[in-house]
């Protein structure tokens, strides 16, 4: 039987490590800690072939004392004065930073809303075996599949807390559940394998194990016999799957600690057109039933949903409250717990005024891209090189797979002649709907 975390318990935990703080000489403090419970079941061929439980708690506790500043992690129920006394010692010899210190007060939550993270129904192992062996049967029974490359369904649960020496102190739970298949097409070398994958806050809003197992398994099918397309300039269209991934190269660059650093190609681009007149992208933490919503974030700042981009025009960075002094800015609330670098919440493009089909037809002939491959991303020059597997468009429509292809351009050409088409789907926390570049090169045969 899983119990929930008691989050009196874990505000309390998180309390007693900012008051040993200040007993061991910080002029301030916060401390953030996370619980973990999850446990997930694989399944391959109709038998278990794996079942995995695991909790964890981490702590992380941050001292300042003057304009020096230290974190200190921990795994383990390490004693409060132990941990408090080695962060201090550490802060007194670090170098000076005139950006640290908590976020302000006037910033912090004094109430949030319930944002419905949290699903009371909990799966036992028998549930989550039967949700994999009904998503792998189903892709095992469409035509042209050779055999399975497993299924997984799982559950987790997350407690999340923070205190502060100003008088902060906040915790929620957020739960997932989640399933996914992969499927093996073809036989000898001319195999090719595809997947599909839902996860959600409440288990009851997964789409059916059997719509998952079945998409998985067409998408293999679909892939045998690829060919490669001839080197040149062609117009990439990206399926919602791979296109979120643009999105997050976009975070990335946005992101403030790149920008003090001076290490995003964006840098200079605040309140420039980066996307065309009709691209909107938004950062909301208040989703309900998001999965990566929540109240406040790591410092205990109140978060809101905010326009990152409008009417293709960059409006703001993702900001903490230390890189928002550095920059001479105000939090937006996307500080991470323990001082980590601030981060996007549950991001996403919106979607343009073309339907997909149409979008389709107005490239004509070019790339269709499900798959990219590897990490060739520069994020300070913004040049952008991944190997991509897909369909050629021909006429308009969807022609046979293509494979061993690369793609190349740089993220600020790609960016403004970025175009979105209707069909976004809220699936995941960066979401995107098919999007279109033009004139990108394709290394191929």
């Amino acid at each position: 039987m899983t119990v929930l975390p008691d989050q009196t318990l874990l505000v309390a935990r998180a309390a007693e490590l900012v008051a040993a703080a200040r007993r061991a000489g910080a002029d301030a403090a916060d401390a953030f800690a996370v619980r973990r419970i999850g446990f997930s079941v694989d399944v391959r061929h109709g038998a278990v072939d794996e079942s995995t439980r695991s909790e964890s708690d981490d702590v992380s506790l941050r001292v300042f004392v003057g304009k020096r500043h230290a974190s200190v992690s921990t795994n383990t129920v390490a004693a409060a004065d132990e941990l408090a006394v080695r962060a201090v010692a550490m802060a007194r010899v670090a170098p000076e930073d005139p950006f640290a210190g908590l976020a302000p007060q006037d910033r912090l939550a004094t109430s949030w809303p319930d944002l419905d993270l949290l699903d009371p129904a909990i799966p036992d192992a028998a549930e989550l075996a039967e949700r994999a062996r009904r998503a792998e049967a189903a892709a095992l029974a469409v035509p042209g599949i050779a055999k399975s490359g497993g299924a997984s369904a799982g559950w987790s649960l997350t407690g999340a807390l923070i205190a502060t020496s100003h008088g902060f102190s906040g915790s929620y739970l957020l739960s997932r559940s989640g399933v996914s298949t992969t499927a093996i097409a073809g036989e000898g070398t001319a195999m090719e394998r595809d997947y599909d994958s839902d996860s959600k806050v409440y288990g009851a809003d997964l789409r059916s194990p059997e719509d998952i197992g079945r998409l998985a398994a067409e998408r293999a099918v679909r892939r045998l016999r690829p060919s490669r397309m001839p080197t040149g300039k062609a117009t990439v269209v990206f399926d919602p799957r791979v296109a979120s991934s643009l999105l997050g190269h976009f975070a990335g660059a946005i992101n403030a600690s790149a920008i003090v650093r001076k290490t995003s190609f964006l840098r200079n681009s605040r309140g420039e057109a980066v996307f065309s007149p009709q691209i909107r992208i938004t950062d909301d933490p208040r989703r309900i039933r998001g999965p990566a919503s929540r109240p406040f974030d790591g410092e205990g700042v109140a978060s809101e949903a905010i326009d990152l981009v409008r009417d293709g025009i960059l409006q703001d960075w993702l900001l903490d409250s230390a890189t928002a002094r550095e920059l001479g800015l105000s939090t937006n609330g996307r500080g991470s717990g323990g001082g980590g670098s601030p981060h996007a919440t549950n991001l996403t493009l919106l979607p343009g005024s073309i339907s997909r089909d149409a979008l389709l037809a107005q490239v004509g002939d070019g790339l269709y891209v499900t798959e990219l491959i590897g990490h060739g991303v520069n994020g300070v020059t913004g040049d952008y090189s991944r190997g991509a597997g897909g369909y050629r468009i021909v006429n308009g429509e969807l022609a046979e797979p293509v494979s061993e292809i690369t793609i190349a351009g740089n993220l600020r050409d790609m960016f403004a002649r970025l175009v979105a088409a209707d069909d976004l789907e809220y699936r995941h926390s960066v979401n995107s709907p098919t999007l279109a570049i033009e004139g990108l090169m394709i290394a191929g045969s």
